[in-house]
């Protein structure tokens, strides 16, 4: 099969004659797998350290846990000709959190992209309760986003959002973009996006958000105040992962605020005794967030996403960049290096099923 294989630190090489990698070994259901064909592979922010940054579990290894496609053989519950989203984590039953479906939460299990190979080569054989069906309307290529869209509700369902509320997002960046608007599809008012990028902002603020450049209007944290009367906003979500936006997103609560750390934090984050006891006297509620959830089956964050996905969360604004596997190591050191402005970048694994 064709692949873009990690084979050493930084050295991503593409490959016309990869083997198709093996069933999983554990797993809920692995005893009924399908072979999928990838149509579509999105490049998540933590594919890059992984490639680059010596993060990878092992090597050789196909990068890629954001991904659609088509089934290719007969199942019990999936036939061939499916369209579907595949949920990356493999869970191992026996731990108290397997049943509860917090399979995030869960201390063994495997994972398509990271410890084993995943979305950016041209087939996989998946477990048939990792998929989910893809609706008619919704193109392969975004169904690829279904993941970081779930990843995204996850958090904002952690939250007491209603109607009316104000709201604030730290990062304008492909997650933070989907928080934005999962904030709007669940009622906010207004929902105000904090980003130094302003073609992300942007797109933001296409989708009716307000966004906030400290580099252009000055202090973000003044910003926001300043806008809602001093009183600050009653959901926040930080999706940056930086120890500045992290104090910054306790800053904009209002009192009985909500907030979610969502980003995966690059540093160490401190905060000093005022504004410690300012989170105490307005008794902040600050919740920590992970990956997502696929039960109960209906309701879960996949489901809920293939139920908005462009048709109210809008996934085609968000996408930069569609390359090919073939020249996928030429980008993928571009997003590295940061040599070129990238967004969402989407790979057409297998084009002709991308649409």
């Amino acid at each position: 099969m064709r692949a873009l294989v990690l084979e050493a630190n930084g050295q991503l090489v593409y490959h016309a004659d990869r083997p198709i990698p093996p069933a999983p070994t554990v797993g809920l259901g692995v005893e009924n797998t399908v072979l999928v064909r990838v149509a579509a592979c999105g490049v998540c922010g933590s594919d890059i350290p992984r490639a680059f940054d010596g993060g990878a579990y092992h090597y050789p290894l196909v990068l890629g846990h954001e991904f659609s496609g088509v089934v290719e053989t007969d199942g019990l519950t999936r036939k061939k000709g499916d369209r579907v989203a595949i949920f990356p984590l493999i869970p191992k039953p026996g731990e108290k959190a397997f049943d509860t479906g917090d399979y995030a939460q869960t201390k063994h299990y495997d994972y398509f992209g990271s410890r084993r190979d995943g979305g950016m080569g041209e087939f996989v054989i998946v477990p048939e309760r990792n998929l989910l069906p893809v609706p008619a309307h919704v193109p392969l290529l975004h169904a690829a986003c279904t993941e970081p869209a779930a990843v995204a509700l996850h958090g904002v369902r952690k939250m007491r959002v209603q109607a009316g509320d104000d709201a604030a997002v730290f990062g304008a960046g492909p997650i933070g973009n989907l928080v934005a608007q999962w904030l709007k599809i669940s009622g906010c008012a207004r929902v105000f996006v904090v980003d130094v990028d302003q073609r992300k902002l942007d797109l933001v603020a296409a989708l009716g958000c307000i966004p906030v450049n400290p580099k252009s209007g000055g202090d973000a944290v003044k910003q926001i105040l300043d806008a809602t009367g001093g009183e600050g906003v009653q959901r926040v979500v930080e999706a940056v992962g930086h120890p500045t936006t992290f104090l910054q997103a306790t800053q904009v609560a209002a009192a009985f605020g909500e907030v979610v750390f969502m980003g995966n934090i690059h540093g160490e984050f401190k905060i000093g005794e005022k504004d410690f006891s300012s989170i105490l006297r307005r008794e902040l509620t600050i919740y920590g967030t992970w990956n997502s959830k696929v039960v109960p089956l209906g309701t879960d964050d996949w489901s809920n996403v293939l139920k908005f996905m462009d048709r109210g969360l809008h996934i085609a604004p968000m996408i930069s960049d569609t390359p090919t596997l073939e020249n996928g190591a030429e980008i993928m050191a571009s997003i590295h290096g940061r040599k070129a402005w990238h967004h969402k970048v989407i790979f057409k694994v297998s084009p002709d099923l991308c649409g």
